[in-house]
C-alpha cells in the first residue's frame, strides 16, 4: 500500500513511517516542519514539504503520488497553549485538517487514520477509560480533536471515507532510528531526562496530594512502536469508528522519576508544587476493543523497556535532531 503520513516528520509519524516502511508499505511524508524535523524523515520515503494549511499543496501531493491510505499526525499538541490561544488550535488541527480531506475525497483515498487523543474525555468518571466514557474535553486542544473526529464521521457518511481514530495516552519510548525532540518539550518523560542530562536545573512535581498511593498523578504510558503497529493495523482494517490505544497499566509521577534515575543512573533534584488545575488523578486506558477487533498486541508494555529506549535514543542523539 502507498501511505500519506501527514505529519510524517515529527515523534510519533516518523516511528510509524519507519514501521510502515519496515512492513512492506511506501510512504510518503508530507509535513511542514514548523514542529517535525527533516532528519526525522526515513530516507526511505517520499518526502514533500507542504502545510495542510495550503489546500493546492496537499492537492499536488494527492495528484503526484495517488496514496491508497493517510495517516494524519499532523496537529498542535500543547494543551496549556491551547488554553491561551485556541483559535491556533482550531485553525491547524481542525481547519487544516479540512484540507486534507477535501483532497482525499477529490483523489479517492478510501482509508484515513486519524491521531486522536484520550483528552476527548476530559476528567473521565470511571477507571480504567473505554470508548463508553462520554466525550467531554476541558481544553481546546481535546475539543480540537473530538472535532476532527466528527467530521471524519460525516466524509464517511457522505463520501464513502473509511475512518479509524486512535485515541492514544501518553506515547513514550522510541525505535531505534527515531525519537521523541519537541522545543518546547511538555511530556513527562522527556522532561525528567533533560533534568537527568543537565539540561534542566530540576523536575517539578505538580500536586502530591492526589488520592492515589503516593500521592502524584497516575498516567498510562504505550510505547511509541507499539502505537504504530495500531496504525497500520487500522489502516487494513475495514472497522469504522474510535478506539482507545494505552497499556492499560498506570504509573505515578513519582514512579517515572525513579524509573529515569534508575535508567539513567543520574541523580537531579525534585520540587514539589502545587496541583495543575485540570490534572485528573488517574487517567488509565481501557483498550479491549482496540485489541479484540483490530487485534492489536502491545509488544512493549513494561514501563523499564519504555523508559530505557527513549534514554538510548537521546543518549545516541545528545542533541536531539539538530546538527
Amino acid at each position: 500500500m502507498k501511505v500519506l503520513v501527514a505529519g510524517g516528520a515529527g515523534f510519533i509519524g516518523s516511528c510509524t513511517s519507519e514501521y510502515l516502511l519496515d512492513n512492506g508499505h511506501e510512504v510518503v511524508v508530507f509535513d511542514s516542519l514548523v514542529k517535525g524535523h527533516r532528519d526525522a524523515v526515513d530516507p526511505r520515503a517520499d518526502f514533500v514539504q507542504g502545510d495542510l494549511g495550503d489546500a493546492l499543496a496537499i492537492e499536488r501531493a494527492m495528484v503526484a503520488h495517488r496514496p491508497e491510505g493517510i495517516i494524519h499526525f499532523a496537529a498542535f499538541i500543547e494543551v496549556g497553549e491551547s488554553m491561551v490561544d485556541p483559535g491556533k488550535y482550531f485553525r491547524n488541527n481542525v481547519a487544516c485538517g479540512l484540507n486534507l480531506l477535501e483532497a482525499a475525497a477529490h483523489n479517492d483515498v478510501r482509508k484515513i487514520v486519524f491521531s486522536s487523543t484520550a483528552a476527548v474525555y476530559g476528567m473521565p468518571k470511571t477507571i480504567p477509560i473505554s470508548e463508553r466514557e462520554p466525550t467531554i474535553p476541558v481544553n481546546p486542544y481535546g475539543e480540537s480533536k473530538l472535532m476532527f473526529e466528527r467530521i471524519l464521521r460525516w466524509y464517511h457518511e457522505i463520501h464513502g471515507l473509511q475512518y479509524t481514530a486512535l485515541r492514544y495516552f501518553n506515547a513514550a519510548g522510541c525505535s531505534p532510528n527515531f525519537g521523541e525532540d519537541h522545543n518546547p518539550e511538555s511530556h513527562l518523560i522527556p522532561i525528567i531526562m533533560q533534568a537527568a542530562e543537565g539540561k534542566r536545573e530540576s523536575i517539578k512535581i505538580f500536586g502530591t496530594d492526589y488520592p492515589t498511593p503516593d500521592g502524584t498523578c497516575i498516567r498510562d504510558y504505550v510505547h511509541v512502536l507499539d502505537l504504530a503497529q495500531a496504525h497500520l493495523l487500522a489502516l487494513e482494517s475495514h472497522e469504522v469508528g474510535a478506539f482507545n490505544l494505552g497499556s492499560g497499566a498506570g504509573h505515578s509521577v513519582r514512579s517515572i522519576i525513579d524509573t529515569v534515575r534508575e535508567i539513567s543512573g543520574q541523580e537531579f533534584r525534585v520540587d514539589e508544587a502545587a496541583r495543575r488545575s485540570g490534572d485528573p488523578p488517574r487517567l488509565i486506558s481501557d483498550s479491549a476493543a482496540a485489541r479484540a477487533t483490530l487485534g492489536w498486541k502491545p509488544k512493549f508494555d513494561d514501563i523499564h523497556e519504555i523508559v530505557e529506549s527513549a534514554w538510548r535514543w537521546r543518549c545516541d542523539h545528545p542533541k536531539g535532531y539538530a546538527r
